[in-house]
């Protein structure tokens, strides 16, 4: 197993519980779409992918057409790669996570991803699988982002955000370990479809959350997931 690598700073104890969990902090939604381009350009695959869901202990609404880029729509596409099948690779500098099937294909879903300074590389593994996780902020964090603090109660893990609509990890996390060792990553699902095509975290890999529920029933504990680095090959 290859071990996680980051561009613009180590990967230190300190490093990692300042700016691993970072990355799934709350970014500004943009402004108002104009009546016209809200109408859906997509079809009736698209409505059905991100409808609401139902049965959820909170709502999740659907994703409207204007709210992200077409390219970044959940789709099987080709994909060679030397990787087994239920292997997941993001490819961070596309903005896509391929979880890998047979016969040369696999299902492709947009994400968002760490900005500039916080990507990173390397091999993990799935060693969790949350429902409406708590998220936790990292005290570094806190003491950079005091309006933070208002959103925080006692929760069993200690001061954080409950699972549910206003928490950054969405409505699903898979959790990243090296080993036995919590890399602090997260796989997770965003109520801010607006990021996904960006580089906008500290890490953390951020998908809609209809993708996330997707990509969390097809995906069992253990599943292998590459991060490609710059010398990686592409498909």
């Amino acid at each position: 197993m290859s071990v996680f690598t980051r561009r613009g700073f180590l990967i230190g104890s300190a490093a990692v519980a300042s700016a691993g969990l970072a990355g799934c902090q709350t970014n500004q939604a943009p402004g108002p779409v104009a009546e016209a381009a809200t109408a859906n350009p997509y079809g009736s695959v698209f409505a059905s992918m991100y409808a609401p869901i139902e049965g959820e202990p909170f709502p999740i609404p659907a994703v409207e057409p204007y709210q992200f880029d077409a390219a970044y729509i959940r789709k099987q596409v080709p994909y060679q790669t030397a990787e087994p099948p239920g292997t997941i690779i993001v490819d961070p500098y596309a903005h896509y996570l391929y979880l890998v099937q047979e016969n040369g294909m696999a299902m492709r879903y947009g994400v968002g991803v760490g900005r500039q300074g916080f990507g990173w590389s390397g091999d993990a593994t799935i060693k969790d699988k949350q429902h409406w996780p708590d998220w936790y902020p990292p005290k570094e964090m806190i003491e950079r982002q005091p309006e933070l603090e208002p959103m925080l109660t006692d929760l069993r893990g200690g001061r954080g955000v409950a699972g549910g609509p206003t928490n950054p990890l969405g409505a699903r996390a898979l959790y990243l370990y090296q080993g036995n060792v919590d890399t602090l990553y997260r796989i997770h699902g965003t109520f801010e479809p607006w990021t996904i095509g960006k580089s906008v975290s500290s890490g953390c890999i951020r998908m809609i959350n209809q993708d996330a529920i997707d990509l969390y029933q097809r995906v069992p504990m253990n599943t292998r997931v590459v991060v490609l680095g710059n010398d990686s090959p592409v498909a």
